[in-house]
């Protein structure tokens, strides 16, 4: 260990978090985080003062921005009145907040439950689905992500459950559902084939064994994978014919991301579960919930419900919520998320004729990437799905320019993804695909030509 009298700043935080913690999803060797040392609307800024645009809002979480201090005052009110009560207790703002939570869903979307984090209320959900309807099987995507519990990182299908695949809990299966890019015949089969698929291995299941289908509401960091036009009006109907529940995953999508309240509201659906997380709170406190229909709650005025926490409706987490969705209201956020969104569209359709190695670009609001390709005819990806270390060498480099270059955004595999808080402006748009636009030159030179 160094003698922290010869360390800078900077390099003092970094050794104190690399000696004394660890890191999700890394090795712990050879990283490079950034060391923050604080955050106002779209940027970071390290201990030297360099300012990094934040294209992915943290993790699509921190929605409204970085430093809103309405937060931190309602928080601090509601911890000089009370910063903890028992689930066994109510306070008043887990009221207002379930009230306000009940407004902003469609249907009779009315019943709040409230959980600690993203996968914290995917697992209540798949608990509840289970009790409420007395099956026990759930379907879902395969490009999907719903969190790293041992329940939550089952029902996703991203490989990154890969490394635990012998202690991945059972009854989860697994469908496909093509993307527009990559799909090479009429659009209309493509609805088609993916609904018959659906039905057949409903059928295979046994309809009668199946509690839920659940799905992102949007498609998050598998790709921003988009849903085959009336895919899920097509779902909705299929689970209303064999009585299967729907649960709509919003941790990501949710909370104006893609120009509305929810994701699956982009569709035309409602669903029977919603679970909630990241941009309730933007981040600034860690919470979640579960929202489930009048019909699914009363299922349990007279039966237990079988679940709980500790932190059930935390009150602190409560008032942070509560605040935040006021601050997506007074400052007409998710119209801004929609306007910017198709801003980027415009702006990432101009970069396609200046990088060949742009073979597409999709948003649903700024829920968007490029996916990067070695060639525009044959799609190859730059970086395979669940790409090894060597096969991401060319987009190791991209990322690590987009970095040099003063930005901070999530790069995977073939993905480099563009979802900055919903606050941000057209000349921060700018600013932020200016430097992407320049990482993607090291893309371009490793084009072929065919």
């Amino acid at each position: 260990m160094l003698d922290a009298t010869t360390l800078s700043e900077t390099e003092e935080v970094l050794q104190d978090n690399f000696d004394s913690t660890v890191f999700v999803w890394s090795k712990q060797k050879g990283i490079s985080p950034i060391a923050v040392k604080y955050a106002k609307g779209v940027y970071l800024y390290d201990y030297d003062d360099k300012r990094y645009i934040d294209f992915s809002s943290g993790l699509m979480n921190v929605n409204i921005g970085h430093g809103n201090q309405r937060i931190t005052e309602a928080v601090v009110r509601q911890m000089q009145e009370v910063s903890y009560v028992t689930p066994y207790c109510v306070t008043k703002v887990r009221g207002e907040l379930g009230k306000k939570l009940a407004e902003i869903c469609p249907g009779d979307l009315n019943k709040a439950y409230f959980t600690l984090c993203g996968a914290t209320s995917n697992e209540a959900a798949i608990k509840m689905a289970r009790s409420y309807t007395g099956r026990h099987k759930i379907l879902s995507r395969y490009q999907s992500y719903h969190g790293a519990t041992y329940g939550a990182l089952s029902v996703g299908g991203d490989p990154r459950k890969l490394p635990d695949d012998s202690q991945q809990a059972p009854n989860f299966v697994h469908f496909d559902i093509p993307y527009p890019y990559r799909w090479n015949h009429d659009r209309e089969s493509m609805l088609s084939d993916s609904i018959a698929q659906l039905e057949r291995i409903i059928g295979y299941e046994g309809p009668g064994n199946i509690a839920a289908i659940m799905l992102e509401g949007e498609s998050g960091t598998s790709g921003c994978l988009q849903y085959p036009e009336g895919y899920l009006k097509a779902v909705r109907d299929i689970c209303d014919k064999y009585g299967i529940l729907l649960i709509m995953d919003e941790v990501l999508s949710g909370f104006g991301r893609t120009g509305k309240w929810f994701g699956f509201e982009n569709h035309g659906i409602v669903p029977d579960m919603v679970t909630m997380a990241k941009g309730i709170t933007s981040g600034y406190l860690p919470f979640g919930c579960l929202m489930v229909t009048d019909k699914i709650a009363a299922h349990y005025n007279d039966r237990i419900l079988a679940t709980g926490m500790t932190y059930n409706a935390h009150p602190v987490s409560c008032a942070a919520a509560l605040e935040n969705i006021k601050i997506y209201e007074d400052e007409n956020l998710l119209e801004n998320a929609a306007q910017m969104g198709q801003y980027v569209t415009e702006q990432a359709e101009l970069m396609k004729q200046k990088h060949p190695s742009i073979g597409d670009f999709r948003t649903t609001g700024l829920l968007g990437c490029f996916e990067i390709v070695k060639n525009r005819t044959t799609k190859e990806p730059m970086a395979p799905f669940n790409a090894t270390p060597d096969q991401m060498a060319v987009m190791a480099k991209v990322g690590a320019k987009i970095k040099e270059l003063g930005m901070y955004t999530f790069v995977r595999w073939s993905y480099v993804f563009v979802a900055p808080p919903l606050c941000v402006t057209k000349e921060q748009i700018d600013e932020g695909l200016a430097i992407i636009s320049e990482a993607l030159k090291i893309a371009d030179e490793y084009v072929i030509e065919r």
